[in-house]
């Protein structure tokens, strides 16, 4: 294995999805100043040179932590985290995410995921909803989408989600056209929706999963890691960690709403997932 300045291919896209740069497969000075500094992080000689020893230590499956079984729900421990406490409370498969999400994102301490979890539940119908729902009546298109359907526009869209997407999404968030589709392809998935071509590109590289080729990994296999990125992007973690009060939460929710929309049941969860925890 010897990756540089210049080589290009499969491997060399792999390696870029990992250090989160433009997978374009093609070795740059940008791969190679991410290169560098991950070697720095990992005590490795920081040449930007991507050998049998860099390359291995970067793909190389990390130890598995021991392994709790409570009630047929397997609980990977994660550091700092009383995890194990929300049994029946929130759904099984959100449990058995919450480890390997805490770690990929730096949740450090009960506060945090209290603030993460209620916000999800609530976006999320309680960790029913993982995709977007865009069966719009004509009516419910000029309520919500008002300036997408001017005149009699919306009852030709009345019904169908994916023109009714392309049409919403179209030409933004680094969707294509109306006529491309890529509207609906790129709609909201996961917990907290993820939505746009856009920010499913970034989520790839962070994750270092093909999202874009395959959205419904987001909605299927990520809708917990994808609501812990955009917590990551929006800078929430350092929100929660101002503390408890209802005015703490009410920051966190208007930066994921964008305004103060169903307040009183993200403080209902956020006080009972809190107090489970401490």
């Amino acid at each position: 294995m010897l990756l540089k300045i210049g080589s290009k291919g499969d491997d060399v896209k792999k390696l870029q999805i990992k250090l989160g740069v433009e997978s374009i497969g093609t070795f740059g000075l940008k791969t190679e100043a991410a290169v560098k500094e991950w070697q720095k992080k990992n005590g490795l000689k920081d040449d930007g040179i991507v050998g049998d020893v860099t390359w291995t230590k970067m793909f190389s499956p990390e130890p598995q932590k021991p392994q709790i079984v409570k009630e047929d729900v397997v609980i990977t421990p994660a550091e700092g985290l009383n995890i194990e406490k929300l049994k029946g409370s929130i759904p099984d498969s959100v449990i058995t995410q919450i480890s390997e999400t805490a770690k990929k994102f730096n949740i450090t301490n009960n506060l945090q995921l209290a603030h993460f979890l209620a916000q999800c539940a609530h976006e999320s119908g309680n960790f029913k909803a993982v995709s977007e729902n865009l069966n719009y009546s004509a009516d419910g298109l000029k309520k919500i989408f008002g300036k997408y359907f001017p005149g009699t526009l919306a009852e030709s869209y009345a019904k169908q989600p994916e023109k009714i997407a392309s049409r919403v999404y179209g030409g933004r968030m680094g969707n294509g056209d109306e006529t491309t589709k890529e509207g609906y392809k790129f709609r909201g998935r996961g917990y907290i929706q993820l939505t746009g071509k856009g920010n499913y590109t970034k989520f790839t590289q962070f994750i270092g999963e093909d999202c874009v080729s395959n959205p419904d990994l987001v909605a299927n296999k990520y809708p917990l890691a994808s609501a812990a990125f955009f917590f990551d992007v929006n800078k929430l973690w350092s929100i929660c960690d101002l503390g408890s009060s209802d005015d703490v939460v009410t920051k966190v929710t208007k930066r994921v709403n964008g305004g103060t929309h169903g307040l009183d049941d993200r403080l209902a969860k956020f006080k009972k997932y809190y107090n489970l925890l401490k």
